[in-house]
Parts: structure tokens; C-alpha cells; sequence
């Protein structure tokens, strides 16, 4: 196996990529989408890492805006942009002469499952679906994890005036990535911090910060109605049985939304972070993905 530093292009912007390439070619490839506010150095990169150890082609990317890839505003967390480009991945792949292009998939990791679902829906290009430790975001289900309409109201409406302050002085607003104190942040809590806030996750390439409408966008998507889109293509779901900040029964509930082919792979994770990158748990997740991958690749 080998890397290769790789660069394309996404709606005009440069990306800036890497690609794990097993011995040999051509390759079945698996294009990577990672958690909120991540860089290519961090959950992708290992799970890209250990799929070309099972033999596959694997691409872990800087979305535009983050790491080393071009965009602005810097750090901003968008599903549209994030879909965009991982759209324009799966083309980069296709024109490699290492890669088959006839046989694409594509993994998402944590918020990247919501990315990875809104593209592979409408994209037939892509041959079978990963989601790791997913979170299956959906507005109805976070206005009450987020203090029930009266708080999520409240919310929205400090958005709408960071939007109203933006438009009139073109100065973008950001927030802490991580904050273990709680919001403001795009990760709020102790647990995030786990992995970003020390040697687990800090890299060089990665800021603790977004804008602070990333979190706008983060609480008002919805993975829920591509869900019901994706057959006929194969879809895998991984989550840990521990996870507390994306609960088991999301991940049911976005098995039981997805029609046949599909798996849903339970592990003993304990809680959210410990998927990006305990060896135990990526191992587990990686076979399983392997697995899939090679059954409908």
C-alpha cells in the first residue's frame, strides 16, 4: 500500500486530498466523509488508511473551506457544499487509471453520514453506502434535545441575528469548534473534547473553530428524507450500542427507513468518540465496511 497526495477541483475551488492506494490496480475505491468540522488528517484518514488494507482504493479529502483545501468562509460546516464536493470525488476517482470507475462507494462518518446519504440517494454512480457512528440528523428530533420548541426558537432567532450582523459589516462570525463547557460551539460538551481537545485528535491542520452558522446548519438538515431514496443501493449502518450523543434508536430508525439491501452492524462502543479511532472499534467498523463493500462492489 502507498499514499498519494492528490488534488481536484470542486465547483472552481482546490481540493486537496489524499489516496491510499493498495498494491496493484484496478482498484474498487471508497470515497470519505468525516465529522463536523474534521480534516483529512483525522477520522478519514485512518479509515482510509485501513480500507486500502483490505484492498480498496480510499480517498480522504479536505472538503472546501477546511484543512489545506481552498474555499471561503473558512471552517463553515454546509451539506450543500460538503455534497458538492464529495460529488465531484467520486468524478475525480472515475477519471484515475488506478480506479474502476464502475465500482465507487462512499463512506460517512459521524455528520458525514448525512453527506454521504444526501449524495449516494441521487447519484447512481455510487455502488454501495457505509455510515460509521452516524448521526442521522432530523429538526424535530433536535428541537427537543435542544430545549423543545421554545429554545430551539431561540436559537434560530440568535442565528438570524449573526446572519443580520454579517450581511451588514461582511464580517464572519465564528464559534468554538469544541467547547467542553457547553454553547457556544459546534461540538458542545466535554465528550468532543475528548478526542479534538487532546493527542487523540489535535493536528496541526485542524482549528477549534466554525462559523457560527455552521451550527445553524448542523441543527436544520435533515438526512431523513434521502433515507427513504437510497435503494436500490446497498446500505451499511455501524453504531456503537454506547453512544450517547447519537443514540442507538437514530440509527434503528434510519435502518428501518432504508429498503433492502441492507446490514446494520451493533459495536461495543460506550460512547460517541471512541469510533473515530480506538483500534478495536475502527477494526470492527473497517471489516464490516470491507465486507460490504466487497459483496456489492
Amino acid at each position: 500500500m502507498h499514499k498519494l497526495p492528490v488534488r481536484f477541483r470542486s465547483d472552481g475551488l482546490e481540493l486537496v486530498g489524499e489516496l491510499y492506494l493498495p498494491d496493484g490496480a484496478p482498484h474498487r475505491a471508497v470515497v470519505l466523509t468525516g465529522p463536523f468540522s474534521s480534516v483529512k488528517e483525522q477520522v478519514t484518514g485512518d479509515y482510509a488508511q485501513r480500507l486500502a488494507e483490505h484492498g480498496f482504493a480510499a480517498l480522504a479529502f479536505d472538503h472546501r473551506g477546511w484543512g489545506d483545501s481552498e474555499g471561503q468562509p473558512r471552517n463553515h460546516e454546509a451539506a450543500e457544499r460538503k455534497v458538492s464536493d464529495l460529488r465531484d470525488a467520486v468524478s475525480f476517482l472515475a477519471t484515475r487509471p488506478e480506479i474502476d470507475g464502475d465500482r465507487i462507494a462512499v463512506c460517512g462518518i459521524c455528520l458525514g453520514a448525512v453527506y454521504a446519504t444526501q449524495l449516494t440517494a441521487f447519484d447512481p454512480r455510487v455502488k454501495a453506502l457505509a455510515l460509521i457512528g452516524g448521526s442521522y440528523n432530523d429538526p424535530h428530533v433536535l428541537r427537543e434535545r435542544f430545549g423543545g420548541p421554545t429554545g430551539y426558537r431561540e436559537l434560530m432567532a440568535q442565528f438570524g441575528a449573526i446572519a443580520q450582523r454579517q450581511f451588514e459589516t461582511g464580517e464572519i462570525e465564528y464559534w468554538p469548534a469544541i467547547n467542553p463547557e457547553g454553547m457556544p460551539a459546534g461540538l458542545p460538551g466535554p465528550e468532543p473534547a475528548e478526542y479534538y481537545g487532546t493527542a487523540r485528535g489535535a493536528r496541526p491542520q485542524w482549528e477549534n473553530r466554525c462559523t457560527a452558522l455552521s451550527v445553524k446548519e448542523e441543527l436544520t438538515v435533515s438526512v431523513a428524507p434521502a433515507l427513504s431514496m437510497l435503494s436500490p443501493t446497498p446500505v451499511l449502518i455501524v453504531h456503537g450500542r454506547g453512544d450517547e450523543a447519537v443514540p442507538p434508536q437514530d440509527a434503528q430508525a434510519a435502518f428501518d427507513a432504508v429498503e433492502e439491501p441492507k446490514r446494520l452492524v451493533w459495536v461495543d462502543a460506550t460512547n460517541h468518540v471512541d469510533i473515530y479511532d480506538t483500534h478495536e472499534l475502527v477494526n470492527a467498523a473497517t471489516d464490516a465496511a470491507a465486507e460490504w463493500f466487497d459483496r456489492h462492489l
